[in-house]
């Protein structure tokens, strides 16, 4: 039951002479009562439903003198104003007269509410262990510094990774550089490795990666990898079908970031249907997402020219291709879905798998060329230790604190005393500043007076070499550079890239090179030119557009398909004919912010399901995109593979 109590307990608060609280965990929601000095009738703030929570971790002080041991939960609730806020809440475990006593409560509490957040059966008995956990997942980040307005860097920094840090994962950031980077960087990785593949960009990156995985010979393995996506662009479909997937709000922006940080930091995916797509010069892509002929793709491409207004660019976008509105004869082909592949939308729920062994790169092989700017860890942050090669001359090795990142147990400083590797008397070297001081901004919580002892990792003894080295500030002679927002980052030979210059590429029409992809065979499909069997349905006429849909949103706040669920195995086609009128197309797009056109009755608006279709411009000129990439345009046609990949979403509403 999901209002059952699971543990109960009287707690004290940081610094010691706060209130008391009792402290209810269920399986949906942590509830917070004040004891004393007045009990609370309604307590503010009371109720911390656990999807608002990204980890916790127990702590002890740095006195000797403090018997308690503390539990500290990082949660991120609504403001107000309907935004996301950090906060972190500390918690005294106090009712036994000695240390032991009093870890062994708050580790309790931290292992019953990792497992709930992680998804891990607890076990009947409530004999609560730290064996109980599995171990938290390695994951790979690759961000494009220049999505998001040249923001996706520090939103990366000042949000994803602290929120990942409190989550306990593990984690290797690398930067994009060029169009194309992050597929050759997947093509090269030694997969097993990693636990899953996560982007900090828009759309396009995930494109990359998913193209870069069944462009490998052992496609079939690779796919299997789970990928995930953290929006920092321009579109962010897939990210707000994520968000809707989760159960939030609609959101945009830095919130929808938040939100689609927290579900990955629950773990768990779903599947994700892959649309193979062949163009008429022969070569194949894999689509996340959609493929779009007409006014949805003039928009896209043309409204490039004003990336520097965010999403912001798709709106003007959109008036101004209304107020130039083309008309496009074609000709659409679909093999209808059957009726027992669009009855529901099946449902999984799948953990991380566990790597093999020790995080690794594949080694370049000895008989290519070495380039050290196209480095595969080139302008990377990492908080695992990575076998150092002699091809990664660029590679950086943060280790972590005396405490494992993802072990429950970390440090929470107060502002006074910096936090350092440890007591070792060797000097840090850049990489341990960059992450001790990354962690010091993560695990920071409400600044304690400055009469309080610090909190340090639990596991810790607190002795005077580390009290020395607490209170002993980063050198300035280090190699390592503090940045206007706190955090310490070493001087890479490359430095991350000033947002306000303009992306190294932009989009242009690049199609992959005719069986430069394996993949699965298209068993639907007739050699494209060739005639199409029975059972197909055929549209021929004037069309302002035509949309073929895989998740439900065509960007963050526009939801094309509200039916579409993961994993559904269907391609959703939608168009619209000639005819409409401008007023007409607008306030389908208008309505379609809440996913409610389909009930506005607008004869030239067309929806259906289907397994394969065949699209065939009756134009010599156009645009046709594939996830927001412009291709070579001419007929194309595609099959969708239900289930072929993995996307981290979190678990469902």
């Amino acid at each position: 039951m999901a209002d059952t109590p699971l543990l109960h307990g009287e707690f004290g608060s940081y610094p010691a002479r706060g209130p008391r609280f009792a402290l209810t965990l269920t399986p949906e929601a942590l509830h917070v009562q004040r004891l004393r000095p007045k009990p609370e009738a309604w307590p503010q703030g009371g109720l911390v439903p656990l999807a608002e929570v990204s980890g916790c971790r127990t702590l002890r002080s740095c006195s000797p003198n403090d018997s308690a041991a503390y539990l500290c939960v990082y949660t991120y609730p609504r403001s107000r104003r309907g935004g996301r806020r950090r906060a972190a809440r500390t918690f005294r475990a106090d009712r036994a007269p000695d240390y032991k006593e009093n870890h062994a409560e708050a580790q309790r509490w931290a292992t019953v509410l990792t497992c709930l957040l992680r998804g891990v059966p607890l076990p009947g008995d409530l004999e609560i262990t730290p064996e109980l956990l599995p171990r938290p997942p390695r994951l790979l980040l690759l961000v494009n510094p220049f999505g998001g307005r040249g923001l996706a860097w520090q939103w990366c920094k000042n949000h994803v990774l602290p929120m990942i840090s409190e989550a306990g994962l593990s984690f290797n950031l690398i930067q994009t550089e060029r169009q194309n980077h992050a597929r050759e960087l997947v093509q090269g990785l030694r997969l097993s490795e990693w636990d899953g593949i996560v982007t900090l960009s828009g759309d396009g990156l995930l494109y990359e990666v998913v193209n870069g995985l069944l462009a490998r010979p052992d496609w079939e393995e690779a796919v299997k990898i789970p990928v995930g996506v953290l929006p920092c662009g321009s579109g962010n479909a897939l990210a707000g079908a994520v968000n809707q997937h989760g159960g939030f709000e609609p959101a945009i922006g830095l919130d929808l970031l938040l939100n689609c940080s927290l579900l990955m930091c629950r773990g768990g995916g779903s599947p994700l249907d892959l649309l193979s797509v062949t163009l008429a010069s022969g070569a194949r892509c894999f689509s996340i997402l959609s493929v779009a002929w007409g006014f949805v793709s003039d928009v896209d491409i043309q409204s490039e020219r004003f990336r520097a207004l965010g999403p912001a660019r798709f709106t003007l976008g959109t008036v101004l291709r209304l107020a130039s509105l083309h008309i496009y004869p074609g000709r659409l082909s679909y093999l209808p879905a059957s009726s027992s592949a669009s009855n529901g939308a099946p449902s999984l729920s799948q953990a991380l798998p566990r790597a093999a062994s020790e995080l690794a790169l594949a080694p370049t092989p000895a008989s290519a060329p070495l380039r050290e700017t196209h480095s595969p860890l080139h302008r990377s942050v990492s908080d695992l230790p990575l076998a150092r090669s002699a091809h990664s001359p660029t590679e950086l090795q943060l280790d972590p604190s005396p405490s494992p990142p993802h072990s429950p147990e970390s440090c929470l400083l107060s502002p006074n005393a910096p936090l350092t590797p440890g007591p070792s008397s060797d000097p840090a070297p850049a990489n341990s500043l960059a992450y001790s001081s990354l962690m010091e901004r993560v695990l920071q919580g409400s600044e304690p007076p400055a009469s309080c002892s610090p909190l340090i990792p639990s596991d810790l003894e607190a002795s005077p070499g580390l009290l020395a080295s607490l209170a002993t500030p980063c050198s300035p002679d280090s190699p390592a550079s503090e940045d206007p927002q706190g955090l310490v980052v070493p001087n890479l030979s490359s430095s991350p890239p000033d947002p306000g210059e303009a992306p190294p590429s932009s989009k242009s029409q690049a199609s992959p090179k005719p069986g430069s992809l394996h993949g699965p065979k298209d068993d639907l499909l007739p050699p494209l030119g060739s005639p199409l069997p029975p059972g197909w349905v055929t549209l021929e006429g004037d069309f302002v557009l035509i949309l073929a849909q895989s998740p439900s949103h065509l960007c963050a706040d526009l939801v094309a398909v509200p039916n579409a669920r993961f994993g559904d195995g269907l391609v959703h086609l939608c168009w619209v004919r000639g005819g409409v009128s401008r007023a007409s197309l607008l306030r389908l797009f208008l309505a379609m912010e809440r996913g409610s056109h389909f009930g506005l009755g607008c004869p030239q608006l067309g929806y259906a399901t289907a397994r394969a279709f065949r699209l065939e411009p009756l134009t010599h000129h156009g645009i046709l995109t594939v996830d927001g990439e412009q291709v070579e345009y001419g007929p194309l046609q595609a099959q969708i593979h239900p289930g072929l990949g993995t996307l981290l979403t979190g678990p469902e509403a």
